[in-house]
């Protein structure tokens, strides 16, 4: 081939390149969690990720990884960061749509840029701060709800995991345009045939998530459930007390991955004692694999679960115990199919705000 047919096609390949690259649409996503955390936030994007190339977007992100940054005092988990050059970050960034994820002081600099600079973005509410904080620090609920109220009124939609949650944002003063937001499941992780053989007729029951003090996850360690083996799988900064204090339950520490769907599988009710959660993703992971949840009657299982079908909910974990011990798991898998990380991300895309500046 001619050198000048060769420059010609290359010429070709460069311009289409940069052609797809341009109808390829950037969405920012501000968060003040590190990608290698394990929580509901970073697992919602690193799911809706691939789903989003799919469809022609890429999703970036400014997290505390590009910024000085320490754990929060007596939670590690919490990460603080001093955004200096935030918006410099942006305009590199050049997004068609921004998202603040958390409202953090990540969040709270970036929203302040947008409002500066006239940028529409979204947000959106994954965790009841309010609670948590009152919880940990002994802050009073008003003074952060009046934090939650700002942050939010400029953000064009909010987007939050039910519609329980819509209610109780909307009954806290939200004035906002908020839509509920699913989650979903990775059903090529969370298979039912992973359940092991058990040795013994005990009942397993596990807990799984972060383990913190807000989780509530003493009611689930001191729980009074004649013959059954306790489980916790997960790690956080009440690990070590919760071990002293109750040294008949068996700590597995942090899992993932298929590990992790093992334990799911193989237990026989998954307990989910956490008053403070907006949804709950460990839920949905367990009925995915046909064990059935007890819980209390509060925002997150009221959303997901189905009452004597996939599960239990009542404030009594015992009694709703033996109700999840009865419950078909076949059953209990097939009604969990509503759930998928697609449909999370068409709620997503469905819901984003274009940036003034395109």
């Amino acid at each position: 081939m001619p050198h000048s047919e060769r420059k010609h096609d290359l010429l070709v390949e460069i311009r289409y390149l940069q052609s797809h690259s341009r109808m390829r649409k950037k969405i920012l996503v501000v968060t003040d969690n590190l990608r290698t955390q394990i929580n509901g936030v970073v697992t919602t994007f690193k799911n809706i990720e691939s789903h989003a190339r799919d469809d022609g977007f890429d999703i970036v992100y400014l997290d505390p990884g590009q910024f000085a940054h320490c754990d929060a005092p007596g939670y590690p988990e919490v990460k603080l960061s001093w955004p200096s050059g935030i918006g410099k970050k942006i305009e590199d960034m050049d997004p068609e749509h921004i998202h603040i994820a958390t409202e953090g002081p990540l969040g709270f600099a970036a929203r302040l840029y947008c409002d500066r600079k006239g940028l529409k973005y979204n947000t959106s509410y994954h965790t009841k701060f309010p609670e948590f904080l009152k919880k940990m620090y002994h802050v009073p609920e008003c003074l952060t709800y009046a934090y939650m109220r700002w942050f939010h009124k400029h953000s064009g939609r909010v987007l939050t995991t039910t519609p329980t949650m819509v209610d109780d944002l909307r009954r806290h003063g939200f004035n906002c345009d908020i839509r509920a937001w699913t989650r979903g499941v990775d059903r090529d992780v969370f298979q039912s045939s992973l359940r092991k053989e058990k040795l013994t007729g005990r009942p397993i029951l596990l807990s799984v998530g972060r383990v913190s003090k807000e989780k509530g996850l003493d009611d689930f360690c001191k729980l009074d459930y004649p013959g059954a083996t306790k489980v916790v799988v997960g790690d956080g900064p009440y690990r070590a007390e919760l071990e002293r204090r109750y040294p008949d339950v068996c700590f597995a520490g942090a899992k993932t991955g298929v590990e992790l769907a093992e334990y799911f599988a193989s237990a026989d009710v998954f307990v989910f004692t956490s008053r403070s959660d907006t949804f709950g993703v460990v839920i949905i992971e367990s009925l995915a694999v046909g064990t059935p949840v007890a819980a209390y009657p509060v925002p997150g299982p009221m959303d997901i679960l189905e009452n004597v079908i996939t599960g239990h909910m009542s404030e009594d974990l015992a009694a709703s115990i033996d109700v999840c011990l009865r419950l078909p798991r076949d059953r209990v898998e097939q009604v969990s199919s509503k759930w998928t990380w697609h449909q999370c991300w068409e709620i997503f895309k469905n819901n984003l705000i274009r940036n003034t500046a395109y």
